[in-house]
């Protein structure tokens, strides 16, 4: 296997790089995006926490409460959800999958994304090269707070 993937949008080639590599997840698997409005991955986030896959999920609170956003319905089925309450944006989009895999790149995990919207995704599978998107993410965790479920 290569140690990377690329994909672009709009298509479903950037949404088929994150729900394939959600579906892959063993054991861990740490979200930092701005919002999360696909249904799509919202559902493979589900099941792979209902497959015993540890999911964190971090986020800005500008969109969180929007029409359509996913964002408390995951918190609700039991995902930790921290946000950004900060008058600036936690404008981040990686996610680390087992600590061996970083996803990063411009794409949106929105509908829009998909759909219409000039993104791009990488995926790099190498433990190395985790450990510095891991930091960020552990550094977000320890100073953001958790999501208030309306």
């Amino acid at each position: 296997m290569k140690n990377y993937q690329i994909a672009f949008s709009p298509g479903i080639a950037c949404k088929e790089l994150i729900i394939n590599s959600l579906r892959l997840a063993d054991s861990t698997i740490d979200i930092c995006v701005f919002t999360i409005s696909d249904d799509a991955i919202s559902g493979e986030i589900k099941e792979a926490y209902d497959r015993g896959v540890d999911v964190r999920i971090i986020t800005d609170n500008y969109k969180v409460y929007d029409e359509g956003s996913d964002v408390e319905e995951l918190s609700l089925f039991g995902i930790p959800v921290r946000v950004d309450t900060s008058e600036n944006h936690m404008h981040h989009k990686f996610m680390i999958v087992d600590q061996k895999s970083v996803l990063t790149g411009s794409y949106n995990w929105t509908r829009s994304a998909a759909l219409y919207n000039q993104e791009n995704l990488v995926k790099i599978n190498d433990a190395e090269f985790c450990v510095a998107f891991q930091q960020e993410f552990d550094r977000l965790w320890t100073n953001l707070v958790d999501l208030e479920v309306k």
